[in-house]
């Protein structure tokens, strides 16, 4: 190996932490970036799910008169203040009146209603979270998105973060600060 990338390498490591008399000082703690972790900003609630399908005739079949009458004897108080992910798993043609109805049984008991499988909804309530943030608290900073955590995070939530915070912080990156990759820099 050669001796000067040796050199090179104790220099870096050399700028990366500056000893002060016995003291050890994290540069990166010290800096003026702030990190942003985007799970935190996930849903807190629980999601129940509500599935049209257990509402047809056989599983398969919208009659007007049962699908009103099992919605009648339906106790929809069990969803009361909740989250419910309002779907229909079964491959049928569902009139848009059909939603509307079950809606309004839902409304009955304040539940926030949302059109989707689980999963989709809690994509949806998590970028409405990061769409809540209020980006003054970012003017002109340099900002980094935590590139990884304890909850997988899709392309959707990076995509709202960036537009939410482009024309506000004075840069933005992607990763951990011994890490980030510049996403975009204002002048």
């Amino acid at each position: 190996m050669d001796k000067r990338n040796d050199e090179r390498r104790s220099k870096t490591r050399t700028w990366n932490v500056i000893k002060m008399g016995d003291e050890i000082v994290n540069r990166v703690a010290n800096s003026r970036l702030i990190n942003i972790d985007l799970s935190n900003y996930a849903p807190k609630q629980n999601i129940a799910v509500l599935d049209l399908k257990d509402f047809l005739f056989q599983g398969i079949v919208l009659k007007e008169k049962e699908f009103r009458g099992s919605l009648k004897a339906f106790d929809f108080s069990i969803y009361t203040n909740t989250t419910v992910a309002l779907n229909c798993s079964a491959d049928v043609v569902v009139p848009m009146w059909a939603f509307m109805l079950i809606t309004s049984y839902l409304n009955s008991v304040n539940a926030d209603i949302h059109f989707g499988l689980k999963e989709d909804v809690f994509q949806q309530i998590f970028t409405n979270n990061i769409n809540a943030i209020d980006e003054s608290e970012f003017e002109s900073k340099k900002v980094i998105v935590k590139g990884c955590g304890q909850i997988p995070l899709t392309e959707v939530l990076y995509i709202a973060i960036t537009k939410k915070l482009q024309n506000t912080v004075s840069s933005l990156m992607f990763g951990e600060a011994c890490s980030a990759v510049p996403v975009l820099k204002n002048k």
